[in-house]
């Protein structure tokens, strides 16, 4: 209290409105919104808050290795059965996900609808089990600034300083030589191994190398699968060797260093906070300027410390953390029941670990939901809230079927267990998730903060469409995901 009184005094003294009640009296809106303006500028000072840039190296969409990954990743060729593409969980005019609570990867009725309305085949292998895939799809938005781990519960990751990746593909700790030149290239290498994701429910059912050479040879024309392949005229231009014949260019490295250099592509970071931080004041509301406080500053001095996980200027200490949020969905085949999931505690096999999973982070988080592992929560004010009460917000939780068939049978006794792992850590000290209460204009404010780190660009698709192959754009096989949504529009 004493460092709050001090705050205040230091501050109505700077704008001549002390008096001598220390601030008690009501001030006039300007006076009010100088010191928030105020108090805004010492707490980015002291913490040294500074905008997010884009990388050094940064790869632009219009580099011919990117334009040959936007191909790839809207081809569903990559996929076992021809029936989903990359971009069917990852669509640049859905956040850079799908816009659903769980995917529907394999096996589409339509399968080129996107977002809700996207369903299973009656006739597939899971048409009654609803969504395949146990996990939210993170957005590929500025996956280029991931510089520890990939996925939610951290399964590539890098490896010391060496520069190193593991994958799923080695034993944890190890080295993968195969992994690629970056984060995103290991990730690439994996979406099309998954059963459920890409490579379907019968196709090549061997191992991850063995899936992996099937889809090269098809690339490259030696397994004769495609009706359509004029992928050597694209490798040719995308990796700038005209000359270079297919074994050499139809490579699984090119295919997912190509789609790295399009993924990597897509930083979106030019928002309204970054204006303000360089120095635009009205770049931000003051409704804003209140919640970037609350965000910013500690429980001490009446903030929520929401930068002790989200922090820095990418907003996320890629470390992952327990939030107990409802445990919906066909699970990973953890617990009791086998429809549980153990988030980073698969990898590490550390109890602490235990349904913890990796911080996203917040840039463009009003474009990215649902929102959490599970994509329980629809509403983002939700998901703030439940950062406050858990157990309140789980039990106020009611499955509304926002998506048919997503599987709830063990949802409250899955989340319970990881209730009372949160509740253990925090009672040891061991969670940064604080026991917090929070007002209505509070949270109001907090949204309006994050509503400034939203790039305008993810909201319009004429500019979003950079990444979206045009109609008149070369279809190297046909196989083209030409997205649209229940409405029959055009993504």
């Amino acid at each position: 209290m004493k460092t709050k009184i001090a705050v205040s005094l230091a501050l109505c003294s700077v704008l001549g409105a002390c008096n001598s009640d220390d601030t008690a009296k009501e001030k006039p809106p300007e006076i009010k919104a100088s010191m928030v303006e105020l108090e805004l500028q010492s707490v980015i000072t002291t913490q040294q808050i500074t905008a997010l840039t884009p990388p050094s190296d940064r790869v632009l969409i219009e580099t011919p290795l990117a334009q040959l990954g936007k191909h790839l990743f809207f081809t569903k060729a990559l996929s076992g059965n021809l029936d989903t593409a990359c971009a069917s969980c990852h669509h640049p005019n859905l956040g850079g996900g799908d816009a659903l609570v769980l995917p529907v990867g394999v096996e589409a009725l339509e399968q080129d609808l996107l977002g809700p309305g996207r369903l299973h085949d009656a006739n597939g292998v899971h048409h009654d089990a609803g969504p395949t895939v146990p996990r939210n799809s993170p957005s590929t938005f500025n996956i280029a600034f991931y510089t520890k781990s990939i996925f939610h519960d951290g399964r590539i990751e890098m490896v010391g300083d060496s520069g190193s990746m593991r994958t799923p593909d080695v034993p944890k700790g190890q080295a993968d030589a195969n992994a690629g030149t970056s984060l995103a290239q290991a990730q690439a290498r994996f979406p099309v191994t998954s059963r459920e994701e890409m490579r379907g429910f019968t196709f090549e059912q061997g191992t991850n190398e063995e899936l992996r050479g099937a889809l090269t040879a098809r690339f490259n024309g030696t397994s004769n699968e495609l009706a359509i392949n004029n992928w050597l005229e694209a490798f040719r231009q995308g990796l700038e060797q005209p000359q270079a014949d297919a074994a050499s260019l139809l490579t699984f490295d090119n295919i997912t260093l190509a789609i790295a250099a399009y993924e990597n592509s897509q930083v979106l970071v030019e928002n309204p906070w970054a204006a303000y931080l360089n120095g635009d004041k009205e770049a931000i509301s003051e409704q804003a300027k209140r919640g970037a406080l609350l965000f910013y500053k500690s429980e001490n001095q009446g903030g929520f410390d929401c930068a002790s996980c989200h922090s820095g200027s990418f907003f996320s200490d890629e470390s992952f953390h327990v939030l107990a949020v409802p445990q919906i969905g066909r699970g990973k085949g953890d617990g009791v029941y086998g429809d549980d999931d153990f988030g980073r505690f698969r990898e590490t096999k550390d109890e602490d670990d235990k349904y913890a999973f990796r911080t996203p982070t917040l840039l463009n988080v009003m474009q990215t939901g649902p929102w959490s592992h599970s994509g329980a929560f629809t509403q983002l004010s939700d998901m703030v809230l439940h950062h406050f009460n858990p157990s309140e917000s789980v039990a106020d939780y009611v499955p509304d079927d926002v998506q048919p068939g997503i599987q709830y049978a063990h949802w409250q006794e899955n989340t319970e267990l990881a209730l009372a792992q949160l509740a253990r850590l925090q009672d040891q000290e061991k969670s940064l998730l604080p026991r917090a209460s929070i007002e209505k204009d509070q949270l109001d404010d907090l949204l309006a903060f994050l509503a400034t780190l939203t790039d305008p660009c993810t909201v319009d698709p004429a500019c979003m469409n950079k990444w979206v192959p045009s109609s008149d754009e070369v279809d190297p096989d046909g196989l083209r995901l030409v997205a649209y949504d229940e409405d029959g529009n055009l993504l």
